[in-house]
């Protein structure tokens, strides 16, 4: 496993998929300033390319890595700080990126029948984009926990 580079005790890829997610975060922002400034071709591509990227990252780093330190302990350790941060972490994400995906495919496509569409976009992209700094967050957290020595208790 290679080392990181972010001066903790991280392998290469925990660090790589941290800073990808904190860009992420901050285009996020930047697409809603996109939208607040009424360009919302750019808006939605810039959006939707988070969106998908998002679901690259977590289906080839997190998720394995989720099932392979933490899936197991489920229940019997989520007392535990570092099993708890991952697990809130899995949790909210999982809501926030099929809340994601649902907005993509029901504001951006005509797939979803009419009935599922949304026709208030912004409440739905304010929330969506609230709770995913929710969950950068508790991503933060979760890598200080797992990877940074003096938070190891």
């Amino acid at each position: 496993m290679s080392e990181g580079f972010l001066g903790t005790s991280a392998p290469l890829a925990p660090d790589v998929v941290l800073l990808l997610e904190v860009a992420m975060g901050v285009a996020l922002l930047v697409g809603t300033w996109l939208a607040r400034t009424k360009r919302f071709r750019p808006h939605a591509w810039c959006q939707s390319t988070i969106v998908l990227l998002n679901l690259v990252v977590v289906a080839v780093a997190m998720t394995p890595s989720f099932r392979a330190q933490v899936l197991a302990s489920i229940p019997v350790k989520l007392s535990k700080s570092y099993y708890a941060l991952a697990t809130v972490h899995a949790a909210f994400g999982s809501i926030a990126e099929l809340a994601a995906l649902y907005i993509l495919l029901a504001a951006g496509t005509r797939l979803l029948p009419e009935q599922l569409r949304i026709t208030r976009y912004k409440a739905w992209m304010r929330s969506v984009v609230v709770l995913w700094w929710l969950v950068l967050f508790l991503g933060v957290a979760t890598y200080v926990r797992w990877y940074v020595p003096n938070f190891r208790r």
